[in-house]
Protein backbone atom coordinates (compact mmCIF):
# COMPACT_ATOMS: atom_id res chain seq x y z
CA UNK A 1 0.00 0.00 0.00
CA UNK A 2 1.37 3.36 -1.13
CA UNK A 3 1.43 5.89 2.02
CA UNK A 4 -0.99 8.88 1.29
CA UNK A 5 -1.65 11.39 3.99
CA UNK A 6 -0.95 14.79 4.85
CA UNK A 7 -0.44 17.02 7.87
CA UNK A 8 -1.55 20.74 8.11
CA UNK A 9 1.21 23.01 9.47
CA UNK A 10 -1.44 25.76 8.41
CA UNK A 11 -4.89 25.81 6.85
CA UNK A 12 -5.30 29.18 5.77
CA UNK A 13 -8.09 29.52 8.32
CA UNK A 14 -6.58 33.02 9.80
CA UNK A 15 -3.41 34.56 9.93
CA UNK A 16 -1.22 31.69 9.74
CA UNK A 17 -1.67 31.12 6.17
CA UNK A 18 -1.20 27.72 4.34
CA UNK A 19 1.77 25.05 4.76
CA UNK A 20 0.77 21.17 3.86
CA UNK A 21 2.98 18.39 4.41
CA UNK A 22 2.10 15.70 1.62
CA UNK A 23 3.06 12.13 1.86
CA UNK A 24 2.82 10.34 -1.48
CA UNK A 25 4.91 7.43 -1.46
CA UNK A 26 8.55 7.51 -0.38
CA UNK A 27 8.01 11.45 -0.78
CA UNK A 28 7.45 14.16 1.56
CA UNK A 29 6.26 17.72 -0.40
CA UNK A 30 5.27 20.42 1.32
CA UNK A 31 2.89 22.48 -0.67
CA UNK A 32 3.28 26.51 0.25
CA UNK A 33 4.38 27.90 3.24
CA UNK A 34 2.64 30.96 4.13
CA UNK A 35 3.50 30.73 7.59
CA UNK A 36 5.02 34.06 9.41
CA UNK A 37 6.77 31.40 11.83
CA UNK A 38 8.43 28.45 10.60
CA UNK A 39 8.23 27.22 14.68
CA UNK A 40 5.36 24.59 13.64
CA UNK A 41 8.14 22.99 11.26
CA UNK A 42 10.84 20.31 12.60
CA UNK A 43 13.96 21.88 13.24
CA UNK A 44 16.65 21.92 11.65
CA UNK A 45 19.20 20.25 10.42
CA UNK A 46 16.31 17.72 9.13
CA UNK A 47 14.31 19.56 6.53
CA UNK A 48 10.65 19.30 6.78
CA UNK A 49 10.19 17.96 3.31
CA UNK A 50 11.94 16.68 -0.17
CA UNK A 51 11.14 19.61 -1.90
CA UNK A 52 8.52 22.57 -2.04
CA UNK A 53 5.91 23.54 -4.47
CA UNK A 54 4.44 27.14 -4.17
CA UNK A 55 1.32 27.77 -5.69
CA UNK A 56 1.31 31.59 -5.97
CA UNK A 57 2.83 34.69 -4.90
CA UNK A 58 0.72 36.18 -2.34
CA UNK A 59 1.80 36.64 1.51
CA UNK A 60 -0.44 34.02 3.08
CA UNK A 61 0.98 30.91 0.79
CA UNK A 62 4.16 31.97 0.48
CA UNK A 63 5.27 34.92 2.98
CA UNK A 64 8.01 31.52 4.80
CA UNK A 65 9.72 30.68 1.65
CA UNK A 66 12.55 33.05 2.21
CA UNK A 67 13.24 31.83 6.18
CA UNK A 68 12.73 28.16 4.81
CA UNK A 69 15.51 28.90 2.14
CA UNK A 70 17.70 30.07 4.66
CA UNK A 71 17.05 27.49 7.26
CA UNK A 72 17.95 24.93 4.83
CA UNK A 73 19.42 25.97 1.50
CA UNK A 74 19.64 22.68 -0.18
CA UNK A 75 15.96 22.32 -0.01
CA UNK A 76 14.89 22.46 -3.70
CA UNK A 77 11.70 24.95 -4.46
CA UNK A 78 9.34 25.49 -7.14
CA UNK A 79 7.13 27.64 -8.95
CA UNK A 80 5.95 28.96 -11.92
CA UNK A 81 8.13 31.35 -13.58
CA UNK A 82 5.65 34.46 -13.12
CA UNK A 83 5.80 33.53 -9.53
CA UNK A 84 9.42 33.53 -9.39
CA UNK A 85 9.34 36.61 -10.71
CA UNK A 86 6.80 38.26 -7.67
CA UNK A 87 8.13 36.19 -5.12
CA UNK A 88 10.02 38.71 -3.93
CA UNK A 89 7.59 41.55 -2.96
CA UNK A 90 6.45 39.33 0.21
CA UNK A 91 9.77 40.79 1.49
CA UNK A 92 10.51 44.42 0.45
CA UNK A 93 12.41 45.48 3.44
CA UNK A 94 15.39 43.27 1.83
CA UNK A 95 17.73 44.66 0.15
CA UNK A 96 18.96 41.53 -1.88
CA UNK A 97 16.38 38.74 -1.88
CA UNK A 98 18.05 35.70 -3.47
CA UNK A 99 16.95 33.65 -6.52
CA UNK A 100 15.66 30.79 -4.09
CA UNK A 101 13.07 29.34 -6.83
CA UNK A 102 13.18 27.28 -9.60
CA UNK A 103 10.98 28.17 -12.55
CA UNK A 104 8.71 25.06 -13.49
CA UNK A 105 6.96 25.08 -17.04
CA UNK A 106 2.69 24.85 -18.09
CA UNK A 107 1.43 21.49 -18.63
CA UNK A 108 4.75 19.77 -18.91
CA UNK A 109 5.27 17.15 -16.00
CA UNK A 110 8.36 17.05 -14.63
CA UNK A 111 10.16 13.99 -12.38
CA UNK A 112 11.19 15.77 -9.29
CA UNK A 113 12.71 11.44 -8.75
CA UNK A 114 11.73 8.17 -9.04
CA UNK A 115 8.23 7.76 -9.95
CA UNK A 116 7.65 11.45 -9.08
CA UNK A 117 6.23 13.75 -11.18
CA UNK A 118 4.46 17.27 -10.93
CA UNK A 119 2.28 18.75 -13.97
CA UNK A 120 1.14 22.72 -13.54
CA UNK A 121 -2.04 24.05 -14.38
CA UNK A 122 -2.90 27.80 -14.40
CA UNK A 123 -5.39 28.28 -11.89
CA UNK A 124 -6.63 31.94 -12.42
CA UNK A 125 -6.63 34.26 -8.92
CA UNK A 126 -3.58 36.25 -10.14
CA UNK A 127 -1.06 36.01 -12.59
CA UNK A 128 1.27 32.70 -12.10
CA UNK A 129 -0.92 31.24 -9.89
CA UNK A 130 -0.51 27.10 -10.82
CA UNK A 131 -2.44 23.95 -9.83
CA UNK A 132 -0.43 21.24 -9.14
CA UNK A 133 -1.11 17.54 -10.55
CA UNK A 134 1.19 15.00 -8.53
CA UNK A 135 1.96 11.53 -9.58
CA UNK A 136 3.84 8.69 -7.83
CA UNK A 137 4.03 5.37 -9.77
CA UNK A 138 5.52 2.66 -7.75
CA UNK A 139 8.52 0.33 -9.03
CA UNK A 140 5.92 -2.72 -8.11
CA UNK A 141 3.82 -2.77 -11.14
CA UNK A 142 1.30 -4.61 -9.37
CA UNK A 143 0.63 -1.33 -7.39
CA UNK A 144 -1.69 1.62 -9.28
CA UNK A 145 0.06 5.02 -9.51
CA UNK A 146 -1.40 7.63 -6.97
CA UNK A 147 -2.50 10.81 -7.78
CA UNK A 148 -2.97 14.14 -5.59
CA UNK A 149 -4.16 17.52 -7.28
CA UNK A 150 -3.86 20.56 -5.13
CA UNK A 151 -5.82 23.65 -6.60
CA UNK A 152 -3.87 26.65 -4.28
CA UNK A 153 -6.21 29.08 -4.72
CA UNK A 154 -8.30 29.15 -7.98
CA UNK A 155 -10.81 30.93 -9.56
CA UNK A 156 -12.59 30.07 -13.01
CA UNK A 157 -13.59 33.39 -14.19
CA UNK A 158 -11.30 35.53 -16.27
CA UNK A 159 -9.97 38.61 -14.67
CA UNK A 160 -8.12 41.77 -16.41
CA UNK A 161 -4.64 40.38 -15.91
CA UNK A 162 -4.98 36.86 -15.67
CA UNK A 163 -7.37 34.05 -17.30
CA UNK A 164 -9.23 31.72 -14.96
CA UNK A 165 -8.57 28.20 -14.83
CA UNK A 166 -9.22 26.14 -17.63
CA UNK A 167 -11.56 23.42 -16.69
CA UNK A 168 -11.42 21.39 -20.07
CA UNK A 169 -7.45 20.93 -18.93
CA UNK A 170 -8.06 18.76 -15.90
CA UNK A 171 -11.61 17.59 -16.54
CA UNK A 172 -11.66 14.11 -15.92
CA UNK A 173 -8.09 13.60 -14.21
CA UNK A 174 -9.86 11.91 -11.17
CA UNK A 175 -7.19 12.28 -8.63
CA UNK A 176 -7.15 9.75 -5.80
CA UNK A 177 -6.70 13.38 -3.22
CA UNK A 178 -7.92 16.45 -4.67
CA UNK A 179 -6.58 19.96 -1.99
CA UNK A 180 -8.46 22.86 -2.45
CA UNK A 181 -9.59 25.96 -1.17
CA UNK A 182 -13.19 26.71 -0.17
CA UNK A 183 -12.72 30.61 0.91
CA UNK A 184 -16.05 31.54 0.61
CA UNK A 185 -17.90 28.62 1.79
CA UNK A 186 -21.22 27.63 -0.34
CA UNK A 187 -22.45 31.33 -1.11
CA UNK A 188 -23.08 32.24 -4.58
CA UNK A 189 -21.77 35.12 -5.82
CA UNK A 190 -22.77 37.61 -8.77
CA UNK A 191 -20.91 37.33 -11.83
CA UNK A 192 -17.57 38.98 -11.93
CA UNK A 193 -18.16 42.01 -14.16
CA UNK A 194 -21.15 42.17 -12.41
CA UNK A 195 -19.50 43.20 -9.29
CA UNK A 196 -17.10 45.15 -10.75
CA UNK A 197 -19.67 47.57 -12.79
CA UNK A 198 -21.35 47.81 -8.84
CA UNK A 199 -18.31 48.90 -7.36
CA UNK A 200 -17.38 51.40 -10.25
CA UNK A 201 -21.24 52.88 -9.21
CA UNK A 202 -19.71 53.22 -5.51
CA UNK A 203 -17.02 55.13 -6.35
CA UNK A 204 -18.80 57.39 -9.36
CA UNK A 205 -21.87 58.46 -6.94
CA UNK A 206 -19.13 59.28 -4.01
CA UNK A 207 -17.26 61.18 -6.14
CA UNK A 208 -20.29 62.72 -8.12
CA UNK A 209 -21.80 63.87 -4.03
CA UNK A 210 -18.56 65.47 -3.39
CA UNK A 211 -16.22 63.04 -1.91
CA UNK A 212 -12.75 61.57 -2.18
CA UNK A 213 -12.69 57.57 -2.27
CA UNK A 214 -9.51 55.34 -0.16
CA UNK A 215 -9.94 52.01 -1.02
CA UNK A 216 -6.82 49.66 1.80
CA UNK A 217 -6.38 47.04 -0.59
CA UNK A 218 -4.03 43.49 -0.63
CA UNK A 219 -1.06 45.41 -2.51
CA UNK A 220 -0.66 42.91 -4.66
CA UNK A 221 -3.54 41.58 -6.94
CA UNK A 222 -6.65 43.38 -6.15
CA UNK A 223 -4.75 46.76 -6.31
CA UNK A 224 -3.95 45.91 -9.76
CA UNK A 225 -7.03 44.81 -11.40
CA UNK A 226 -8.73 48.09 -9.74
CA UNK A 227 -6.60 50.28 -10.49
CA UNK A 228 -7.10 48.58 -14.85
CA UNK A 229 -10.83 48.87 -13.90
CA UNK A 230 -10.39 52.84 -13.16
CA UNK A 231 -8.28 53.66 -16.08
CA UNK A 232 -10.66 51.71 -18.39
CA UNK A 233 -14.11 51.92 -17.17
CA UNK A 234 -16.47 54.48 -18.82
CA UNK A 235 -17.12 55.73 -16.14
CA UNK A 236 -14.18 57.42 -15.16
CA UNK A 237 -11.88 57.24 -18.70
CA UNK A 238 -11.89 61.24 -19.80
CA UNK A 239 -12.76 62.52 -16.26
CA UNK A 240 -10.70 64.78 -14.51
CA UNK A 241 -10.05 62.65 -11.90
CA UNK A 242 -6.47 61.82 -9.97
CA UNK A 243 -5.72 58.44 -8.74
CA UNK A 244 -3.00 57.92 -6.27
CA UNK A 245 -1.07 54.81 -5.45
CA UNK A 246 1.34 54.46 -2.81
CA UNK A 247 4.30 52.63 -2.30
CA UNK A 248 3.68 49.19 -1.58
CA UNK A 249 0.96 48.85 -4.82
CA UNK A 250 2.96 50.96 -6.97
CA UNK A 251 6.12 48.56 -6.65
CA UNK A 252 4.04 45.21 -7.40
CA UNK A 253 2.70 47.77 -10.48
CA UNK A 254 6.19 47.68 -11.34
CA UNK A 255 6.23 44.28 -10.88
CA UNK A 256 3.54 43.51 -13.20
CA UNK A 257 5.61 45.51 -15.95
CA UNK A 258 7.93 43.71 -15.88
CA UNK A 259 5.61 40.20 -16.15
CA UNK A 260 3.85 41.99 -19.42
CA UNK A 261 4.69 39.15 -21.92
CA UNK A 262 2.97 36.64 -19.99
CA UNK A 263 -0.55 38.69 -18.88
CA UNK A 264 -3.20 38.18 -21.61
CA UNK A 265 -3.18 39.49 -24.77
CA UNK A 266 -5.68 42.25 -24.28
CA UNK A 267 -3.53 43.56 -21.35
CA UNK A 268 -0.90 43.68 -23.69
CA UNK A 269 -2.77 45.50 -26.56
CA UNK A 270 -3.52 48.37 -24.00
CA UNK A 271 -0.10 48.56 -23.24
CA UNK A 272 0.48 49.32 -26.60
CA UNK A 273 -1.27 52.44 -26.85
CA UNK A 274 -0.85 53.63 -23.06
CA UNK A 275 0.61 52.47 -20.07
CA UNK A 276 -1.19 50.15 -17.83
CA UNK A 277 -0.62 52.08 -14.66
CA UNK A 278 1.65 55.13 -14.78
CA UNK A 279 0.00 58.06 -16.79
CA UNK A 280 -0.47 61.93 -16.62
CA UNK A 281 -1.39 62.37 -19.98
CA UNK A 282 -4.37 60.38 -20.29
CA UNK A 283 -7.16 60.94 -17.92
CA UNK A 284 -8.03 59.84 -15.06
CA UNK A 285 -3.90 60.65 -14.01
CA UNK A 286 -1.99 58.29 -11.71
CA UNK A 287 0.24 59.77 -9.63
CA UNK A 288 2.14 58.29 -6.74
CA UNK A 289 0.94 58.93 -3.20
CA UNK A 290 4.01 59.20 -1.62
CA UNK A 291 5.05 62.06 -4.11
CA UNK A 292 1.99 64.49 -3.11
CA UNK A 293 1.65 67.14 -0.81
CA UNK A 294 -1.39 65.89 1.04
CA UNK A 295 -3.27 69.29 0.61
CA UNK A 296 -3.59 68.50 -3.14
CA UNK A 297 -4.97 65.74 -2.54
CA UNK A 298 -7.61 66.41 -0.43
CA UNK A 299 -9.04 69.61 -2.28
CA UNK A 300 -9.53 67.57 -5.63
CA UNK A 301 -11.71 64.28 -6.96
CA UNK A 302 -9.54 61.65 -5.91
CA UNK A 303 -9.32 57.88 -5.71
CA UNK A 304 -6.24 56.60 -3.40
CA UNK A 305 -5.44 52.70 -3.76
CA UNK A 306 -3.33 52.03 -0.49
CA UNK A 307 -1.84 49.12 1.53
CA UNK A 308 -4.89 47.32 3.54
CA UNK A 309 -2.28 47.77 6.83
CA UNK A 310 -1.54 51.41 6.30
CA UNK A 311 -2.41 54.16 8.33
CA UNK A 312 -4.28 56.84 6.68
CA UNK A 313 -5.35 59.20 9.57
CA UNK A 314 -3.52 62.33 8.36
CA UNK A 315 -4.81 61.90 4.86
CA UNK A 316 -8.23 62.32 5.28
CA UNK A 317 -7.59 64.89 8.25
CA UNK A 318 -6.42 67.49 6.13
CA UNK A 319 -8.68 69.85 5.42
CA UNK A 320 -11.04 69.80 2.40
CA UNK A 321 -13.57 66.97 0.23
CA UNK A 322 -14.67 64.11 3.03
CA UNK A 323 -13.69 60.91 2.22
CA UNK A 324 -15.55 57.56 1.52
CA UNK A 325 -13.53 54.27 2.53
CA UNK A 326 -14.67 51.02 0.41
CA UNK A 327 -13.28 48.01 2.30
CA UNK A 328 -12.84 44.62 1.02
CA UNK A 329 -15.30 42.27 2.11
CA UNK A 330 -14.02 39.77 4.92
CA UNK A 331 -11.31 36.94 4.59
CA UNK A 332 -9.74 34.74 7.10
CA UNK A 333 -6.40 37.31 7.19
CA UNK A 334 -8.91 40.24 7.75
CA UNK A 335 -12.04 38.73 9.35
CA UNK A 336 -13.77 42.31 10.46
CA UNK A 337 -12.32 44.67 8.26
CA UNK A 338 -15.64 47.73 8.97
CA UNK A 339 -14.65 46.69 12.89
CA UNK A 340 -11.29 47.77 12.58
CA UNK A 341 -11.46 50.63 10.69
CA UNK A 342 -14.33 51.86 12.96
CA UNK A 343 -11.83 51.80 16.11
CA UNK A 344 -8.74 53.15 13.82
CA UNK A 345 -10.71 55.97 12.39
CA UNK A 346 -13.07 56.62 14.96
CA UNK A 347 -12.32 60.62 15.42
CA UNK A 348 -12.72 60.49 11.89
CA UNK A 349 -15.87 59.05 11.45
CA UNK A 350 -17.32 60.99 14.78
CA UNK A 351 -16.78 64.75 12.57
CA UNK A 352 -18.20 63.43 9.86
CA UNK A 353 -14.94 63.46 7.78
CA UNK A 354 -15.34 59.96 6.88
CA UNK A 355 -17.94 57.22 6.14
CA UNK A 356 -17.10 53.37 5.70
CA UNK A 357 -18.42 50.85 3.28
CA UNK A 358 -18.01 47.34 2.36
CA UNK A 359 -17.50 46.00 -1.66
CA UNK A 360 -17.33 42.81 -3.32
CA UNK A 361 -14.84 41.95 -5.95
CA UNK A 362 -14.20 37.71 -5.97
CA UNK A 363 -11.04 36.73 -6.92
CA UNK A 364 -11.84 32.91 -5.31
CA UNK A 365 -14.24 30.33 -5.92
CA UNK A 366 -17.76 31.16 -4.98
CA UNK A 367 -19.80 27.89 -3.63
CA UNK A 368 -20.81 26.99 -7.38
CA UNK A 369 -17.71 26.89 -9.00
CA UNK A 370 -15.58 25.20 -6.56
CA UNK A 371 -18.19 21.90 -7.04
CA UNK A 372 -17.91 22.75 -10.62
CA UNK A 373 -14.51 22.19 -10.05
CA UNK A 374 -14.84 19.12 -7.97
CA UNK A 375 -17.34 17.49 -9.90
CA UNK A 376 -15.21 17.65 -12.65
CA UNK A 377 -12.41 16.48 -11.55
CA UNK A 378 -14.18 13.38 -10.05
CA UNK A 379 -11.57 12.82 -7.19
CA UNK A 380 -12.19 10.29 -4.53
CA UNK A 381 -10.93 12.61 -1.36
CA UNK A 382 -11.78 16.37 -1.05
CA UNK A 383 -9.76 17.75 1.48
CA UNK A 384 -11.26 21.98 2.26
CA UNK A 385 -9.07 24.17 3.76
CA UNK A 386 -8.50 28.31 3.44
CA UNK A 387 -11.53 29.68 4.69
CA UNK A 388 -13.62 30.44 7.75
CA UNK A 389 -14.63 27.40 9.57
CA UNK A 390 -18.24 27.91 9.43
CA UNK A 391 -17.98 28.96 5.48
CA UNK A 392 -15.96 25.17 5.07
CA UNK A 393 -18.61 23.40 7.07
CA UNK A 394 -21.07 24.94 4.55
CA UNK A 395 -19.30 23.71 1.51
CA UNK A 396 -18.82 20.77 3.17
CA UNK A 397 -22.32 19.96 4.17
CA UNK A 398 -23.79 20.05 0.74
CA UNK A 399 -24.91 16.71 0.06
CA UNK A 400 -24.16 16.68 -3.83
CA UNK A 401 -20.45 16.62 -2.31
CA UNK A 402 -21.32 14.41 0.59
CA UNK A 403 -23.24 11.45 -1.04
CA UNK A 404 -20.59 11.83 -3.67
CA UNK A 405 -16.98 11.85 -1.71
CA UNK A 406 -14.96 11.72 1.22
CA UNK A 407 -14.71 15.37 2.57
CA UNK A 408 -12.26 16.07 5.04
CA UNK A 409 -11.20 19.35 6.75
CA UNK A 410 -8.25 19.01 8.51
CA UNK A 411 -7.33 21.30 11.54
CA UNK A 412 -3.97 22.60 12.52
CA UNK A 413 -1.35 20.31 13.34
CA UNK A 414 -3.96 17.30 12.38
CA UNK A 415 -2.39 14.27 10.15
CA UNK A 416 -5.61 13.31 7.55
CA UNK A 417 -5.09 9.86 6.00
CA UNK A 418 -6.46 8.39 2.52
CA UNK A 419 -7.47 4.92 2.40
CA UNK A 420 -7.97 4.39 -1.38
CA UNK A 421 -9.97 1.56 -2.96
CA UNK A 422 -13.91 1.30 -2.92
CA UNK A 423 -14.69 3.08 0.32
CA UNK A 424 -18.02 3.39 1.55
CA UNK A 425 -19.61 6.87 1.74
CA UNK A 426 -19.48 7.64 5.87
CA UNK A 427 -20.52 10.49 7.39
CA UNK A 428 -18.66 13.82 6.52
CA UNK A 429 -15.55 14.53 8.87
CA UNK A 430 -16.35 17.81 8.46
CA UNK A 431 -18.31 19.53 10.56
CA UNK A 432 -21.78 19.82 10.11
CA UNK A 433 -24.81 22.38 10.21
CA UNK A 434 -26.79 21.99 12.91
CA UNK A 435 -30.42 21.63 11.75
CA UNK A 436 -32.98 23.95 13.33
CA UNK A 437 -36.76 22.32 13.35
CA UNK A 438 -39.71 25.06 13.26
CA UNK A 439 -43.62 25.79 12.35
CA UNK A 440 -45.09 27.50 9.11
CA UNK A 441 -48.14 29.12 9.90
CA UNK A 442 -50.69 30.84 6.89
CA UNK A 443 -51.88 34.11 8.48
CA UNK A 444 -53.87 36.40 6.11
CA UNK A 445 -52.33 37.60 3.71
CA UNK A 446 -48.43 36.36 4.76
CA UNK A 447 -46.95 33.02 5.86
CA UNK A 448 -45.27 33.00 9.36
CA UNK A 449 -42.22 30.72 10.03
CA UNK A 450 -41.37 30.50 13.79
CA UNK A 451 -37.86 29.29 14.73
CA UNK A 452 -36.05 28.15 18.10
CA UNK A 453 -34.31 31.26 19.54
CA UNK A 454 -31.45 28.86 19.91
CA UNK A 455 -30.65 29.88 16.29
CA UNK A 456 -29.53 33.14 17.24
CA UNK A 457 -26.44 31.65 19.25
CA UNK A 458 -24.69 30.82 16.03
CA UNK A 459 -22.03 33.47 15.24
CA UNK A 460 -23.66 34.12 11.56
CA UNK A 461 -26.94 35.13 12.95
CA UNK A 462 -26.16 38.97 13.61
CA UNK A 463 -25.21 38.78 9.71
CA UNK A 464 -28.52 36.70 8.57
CA UNK A 465 -30.36 39.39 10.82
CA UNK A 466 -28.63 42.60 10.50
CA UNK A 467 -31.67 44.61 8.97
CA UNK A 468 -34.65 42.24 9.80
CA UNK A 469 -35.59 41.42 6.22
CA UNK A 470 -35.02 38.30 4.04
CA UNK A 471 -35.59 37.22 0.44
CA UNK A 472 -36.40 33.91 -0.12
CA UNK A 473 -35.84 31.57 -3.24
CA UNK A 474 -36.99 28.44 -4.16
CA UNK A 475 -34.38 26.02 -5.33
CA UNK A 476 -35.91 22.86 -6.33
CA UNK A 477 -38.25 21.72 -3.40
CA UNK A 478 -36.53 23.86 -0.98
CA UNK A 479 -36.99 27.00 0.33
CA UNK A 480 -33.79 29.28 0.76
CA UNK A 481 -34.22 32.45 3.01
CA UNK A 482 -31.26 34.97 2.87
CA UNK A 483 -30.90 37.84 5.03
CA UNK A 484 -30.76 41.61 3.01
CA UNK A 485 -27.48 43.56 4.00
CA UNK A 486 -28.07 47.20 4.54
CA UNK A 487 -26.30 47.77 1.41
CA UNK A 488 -28.41 45.45 -0.65
CA UNK A 489 -31.36 47.44 0.57
CA UNK A 490 -29.52 50.65 -0.80
CA UNK A 491 -29.39 49.37 -4.23
CA UNK A 492 -32.53 47.57 -6.35
CA UNK A 493 -32.95 43.45 -6.38
CA UNK A 494 -31.37 42.33 -9.13
CA UNK A 495 -34.07 41.26 -12.59
CA UNK A 496 -34.35 37.93 -13.43
CA UNK A 497 -31.73 36.98 -15.68
CA UNK A 498 -31.92 38.73 -18.83
CA UNK A 499 -31.81 37.42 -22.45
CA UNK A 500 -28.72 38.13 -23.71
CA UNK A 501 -27.00 36.90 -20.71
CA UNK A 502 -24.80 33.34 -21.11
CA UNK A 503 -26.90 31.63 -18.32
CA UNK A 504 -28.36 28.48 -17.97
CA UNK A 505 -31.80 29.83 -18.01
CA UNK A 506 -30.72 31.06 -21.56
CA UNK A 507 -29.54 27.46 -22.50
CA UNK A 508 -31.54 24.72 -24.50
CA UNK A 509 -30.37 22.38 -22.05
CA UNK A 510 -32.10 24.06 -19.30
CA UNK A 511 -35.41 22.10 -18.35
CA UNK A 512 -37.36 21.40 -15.10
CA UNK A 513 -34.63 23.27 -12.89
CA UNK A 514 -31.90 20.66 -14.32
CA UNK A 515 -29.07 20.69 -16.91
CA UNK A 516 -29.32 18.10 -20.09
CA UNK A 517 -26.57 18.59 -21.81
CA UNK A 518 -24.63 15.44 -21.29
CA UNK A 519 -20.93 17.29 -22.44
CA UNK A 520 -21.95 19.51 -19.17
CA UNK A 521 -20.05 19.07 -15.77
CA UNK A 522 -23.50 19.75 -14.45
CA UNK A 523 -25.53 17.10 -16.22
CA UNK A 524 -28.16 15.60 -14.41
CA UNK A 525 -27.76 18.23 -11.44
CA UNK A 526 -30.69 20.85 -10.24
CA UNK A 527 -28.55 24.20 -10.96
CA UNK A 528 -29.78 27.91 -10.62
CA UNK A 529 -31.28 30.13 -13.30
CA UNK A 530 -27.75 32.25 -13.36
CA UNK A 531 -25.96 29.70 -13.22
CA UNK A 532 -23.07 28.96 -16.29
CA UNK A 533 -20.31 26.43 -17.71
CA UNK A 534 -18.76 26.02 -20.92
CA UNK A 535 -20.98 24.08 -22.63
CA UNK A 536 -23.71 26.90 -22.67
CA UNK A 537 -25.79 26.60 -26.04
CA UNK A 538 -27.81 29.44 -26.22
CA UNK A 539 -32.01 28.57 -27.17
CA UNK A 540 -33.71 29.63 -30.19
CA UNK A 541 -36.77 32.34 -29.39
Amino acid sequence: MVALDCLAYGIGSGPEGVCLRLRLGPYRILLDCGLKSLERLPPPPTPPADLVLCSHAHADHAQGLLQLHQLFPQLPIYASEVTTDLLPLNWLEVDAVPSFCRALPWRSPVEFGEGLTAELFPAGHLPGAAAFLLTYTPEDPTQAPCTVFYSGDFFLSHARFVNGLPLEAVRGLAPDVLILEGSLGAARYPHRRQQENQLAEMIYQALKGGQNVILPLPPLGMAQELLLLLRSHHLFTGKAIDIWVDREIAQACDAYLAILSHLPTSVQNFAQHQSLFWDERIRPHVHHLHAAPVGAINTLPSIVLGDWQGDFTELMATPGRPWLMLLPQATPVNPDPIGTAQTQYAPLIARNQLELAEFSLSFHADGPATTQLIHNLRPQHVVLIHGRPEELADLAGLEELSNRYHIHTPQIGSQTDFPLGELPLQASQALTNQIYEGEVTEWGDRVVMSLPLELTSDKRWQGFADTGLVSATWQGDSLVLRGLSQRELLRPLPDSVSQEQEACNNCEAYRQQRCWNTSSPLYSFKVAPEGYCPEFIRREP
